[in-house]
C-alpha cells in the first residue's frame, strides 16, 4: 500500500462517516425533473433509482447511494476515510474586495458537515454478485467531486489495493475536474493516479471506469478515460471543458448532445451506456467475464 502522503494531507481523528448510514434519500414530497420539468412523486422517484420516469433523466447520487447501488448489501467496507485534506497553499477562497472572506481550511470544514463525508471520494471493498472488487466512488456534493491531493492519494490506494488482492478494481467519476485551491498539488494527482493504473495494467488486472453526471476537467483527461472497460450512464456530460466554457471562448453554441455520454459511444470513446437500473447486474457480468 502507498506510503502517508506528503505536505497536503492529514489524518483526522474522528471522521464524520464512522458509524454513520448512508445519506438518507431526500424526503421531498415532489421533485421537479431539471431536464423535461415533469413534476414527480418524491416516493416514486426514489423507487426509480431517481431517474425521471418520463425523460430518463438520472439525478445525480451521493457516494452511499451509488454504493448502496452497486454492491452486495452488507459488503462493503470503507477504508482511510480519514485522509483529509489541508490548506498547503494558504488559500483565500474570495478577494479581498469580498466582505465574505473565508479560506480554503474553512470552506473545507463547512463541506465537511454539508456533504457528511470527510472528502470527496469514498474508497473500500466489496463485492458485486459475490465477486470481489475493490472501487473507488466521488461524490459531486462536496466541493463540485474537485481532485485535490486527498482524492488523488485515496484512489491511489484503491487502485493499489487491488494489485495487493490480485483484485479488480472500479472507479465511479463525477467531478468537475482537479480542485484550484491546491494548486500543483491538484494536477499532479493526475500523473499519480494514471501511474498507479499503468501498474495495475503490468499485473494484469482489469480496471473497470465508470462515468456518472459530470465527468470532466483532470478527472476525464486522466483516470477517467483510462478504463479497460469504460461504462457510462445515459446522458451523463463526459468532456474535458464543459460547453459553457467553449461557448464564451470561443463564440458560437456547440450543437446538441457533443458532450454527453451518448457521444462518446458514438466516437469509440466508451464501451457502453447503460442504464442505472442495469448497472449492477452489468458489472457482475463484467467481473465474471474476467475472473
Amino acid at each position: 500500500m502507498a506510503k502517508e502522503a506528503a505536505v497536503p494531507l492529514t489524518r483526522q481523528a474522528s471522521s464524520p462517516t464512522e458509524d454513520k448510514p448512508a445519506l438518507p434519500s431526500v424526503g421531498n414530497i415532489a421533485v421537479k425533473c431539471p431536464k423535461c420539468k415533469e413534476i414527480l412523486y418524491g416516493r416514486d422517484w426514489e423507487k426509480n433509482l431517481k431517474v425521471c420516469s418520463r425523460c430518463n433523466h438520472h439525478f445525480r447520487l451521493t457516494a452511499h447511494e451509488r454504493i448502496d447501488l452497486l454492491v452486495d448489501p452488507g459488503s462493503f467496507t470503507e477504508l482511510d476515510a480519514d485522509i483529509i485534506s489541508v490548506d498547503p497553499l494558504q488559500f483565500t477562497t474570495f478577494p479581498p474586495s469580498y466582505t465574505d472572506q473565508r479560506n480554503y481550511a474553512d470552506k473545507l470544514t463547512a463541506e465537511r458537515q454539508k456533504a457528511g463525508i470527510n472528502e470527496a471520494v469514498i474508497i473500500g471493498h466489496a463485492t458485486i454478485e459475490s465477486k470481489p472488487l475493490s472501487l473507488a466512488v466521488m461524490d459531486f456534493h462536496f466541493m463540485g467531486g474537485s481532485m485535490g491531493s486527498a482524492v488523488g492519494e485515496k484512489i491511489t490506494r484503491a487502485i493499489e489495493l487491488g494489485i495487493e488482492r490480485r483484485i479488480p478494481v472500479m472507479i465511479a467519476s463525477t467531478s468537475g475536474g482537479a480542485r484550484m485551491q491546491e494548486g500543483l498539488f491538484s494536477l499532479m494527482q493526475m500523473a499519480k493516479t494514471s501511474a498507479a493504473l499503468a501498474k495495475l495494467g503490468e499485473a494484469k488486472l482489469p480496471y473497470i471506469s465508470l462515468l456518472t453526471d459530470p465527468t470532466t476537467g483532470g478527472v476525464s483527461a486522466s483516470f477517467a478515460m483510462l478504463g479497460d472497460i469504460t461504462l457510462a450512464e445515459p446522458g451523463a456530460l463526459v468532456c474535458f471543458t464543459g460547453p459553457r466554457v467553449i461557448e464564451q471562448f470561443m463564440h458560437i453554441k456547440l450543437p446538441e448532445g457533443t458532450v454527453n455520454s451518448e457521444f462518446g459511444l458514438q466516437h469509440g470513446m466508451i464501451d457502453a451506456v447503460v442504464h442505472r437500473r442495469d448497472l449492477r447486474s452489468t458489472l457482475g457480468r463484467i467481473l465474471r467475464l474476467y475472473s
